[in-house]
């Protein structure tokens, strides 16, 4: 974040009258979740940060160093980075108390040391983080209940509810997130508005997935890697790559260096482990450090040195769940 930003959102955080700080990922998850908590806390009682994974640390660190009060923070969809156990510790030396709900693989020495600081951590990688939290904060709740099966069926690629799949790629918008959220918490799965938002991500997602097709680099012996750039929709794009080309492993690249990665071998966290990255065995995602050089080679050539590294990072892997 910005100074700019960063001064903004502490200013925010310490004079909200919010006792509940939901700090969580930026998809469809991350909406259930938050709906799941205003159906516990009410609309008006929870403070709600939504990010990528690559600015967790620093909105960790924004709430860690603003006045907890004995106010809640709330984290869900986000695992463990380095440097995680520090900022947890400021958060709580500040007075907050700190509810921490993932799905995500964690490690042993991470899961103690979270522990350790004094949070109150909840895992579950067979469900979905929506999943987590209806369970914990409102059990017995019908509608909190149905919102987790249909986030859960998006998040964990079972697509067997076709109101997930709209909802899904609707929330990707961040300028539809907040009503796609709001509707959750009224049980609501589908209107004009959000049908509407789903019929024109069609139109645009379609043609933005055969762009980075026609950009696709193939590479690999052991599996078949394909990369691409990115111009939307990660997971669409991956999943079309797939089915076009036969791959293993896909990786969707930004032009900042940062990527989603698909795979059928269960080794698509490990890989993002070694870019500062995490996720799921068949989805994750990481960061190759691009220099000025390397952003210029990629925007030009849609190509660049760090896919070969990625190769042999996945190559020297044994598929492990």
């Amino acid at each position: 974040m910005g100074s700019d930003t960063n001064g903004n959102l502490m200013k925010a955080l310490s004079s909200r009258n919010q006792h509940v700080v939901h700090l969580t990922h930026n998809d469809l998850d991350a909406a259930g979740s938050d709906a799941v908590h205003r159906r516990r806390f009410g609309q008006e009682g929870v403070f709600t940060l939504f990010c990528s994974v690559g600015k967790f640390p620093a909105m960790l660190d924004a709430v860690a160093g603003s006045p907890g009060r004995g106010d809640l923070l709330s984290i869900s969809d986000l695992g463990f980075q380095r440097g995680s156990v520090e900022k947890i510790k400021k958060a709580k030396s500040n007075g907050w108390r700190i509810e921490w709900r993932d799905h995500h693989r964690w490690t042993g020495e991470e899961i103690a040391s979270v522990k350790a600081a004094g949070v109150s951590l909840s895992l579950d990688t067979a469900t979905c983080a929506t999943g987590i939290v209806a369970r914990e904060l409102m059990p017995g709740d019908e509608t909190a209940f149905e919102v987790a099966q249909v986030v859960c069926d998006y998040d964990l690629w079972k697509h067997a509810d076709p109101r997930s799949k709209v909802l899904g790629q609707v929330v990707m918008r961040k300028e539809h997130r907040d009503y796609v959220r709001d509707a959750l918490v009224r049980g609501v799965f589908s209107d004009t508005a959000i049908e509407a938002a789903y019929a024109a991500i069609v139109a645009e997602m379609e043609e933005q997935i055969e762009h980075s097709i026609r950009h696709t680099t193939v590479l690999g012996t052991k599996y078949r890697i394909a990369f691409a750039p990115l111009y939307g929709y990660p997971s669409e794009t991956a999943h079309t790559i797939r089915e076009r080309l036969d791959t293993d492993i896909e990786v969707i690249v930004s032009d900042n260096g940062r990527f989603s990665i698909r795979s059928v071998p269960p080794v698509s966290h490990l890989i993002a482990r070694a870019y500062d990255g995490g996720g799921h065995p068949p989805a994750a995602g990481g960061t190759f450090p691009f220099t000025f050089f390397d952003k210029v080679k990629f925007f030009l050539l849609k190509r660049t040195r760090h896919f070969d590294d990625l190769v042999r990072v996945a190559e020297a892997l044994e598929s492990c769940e």
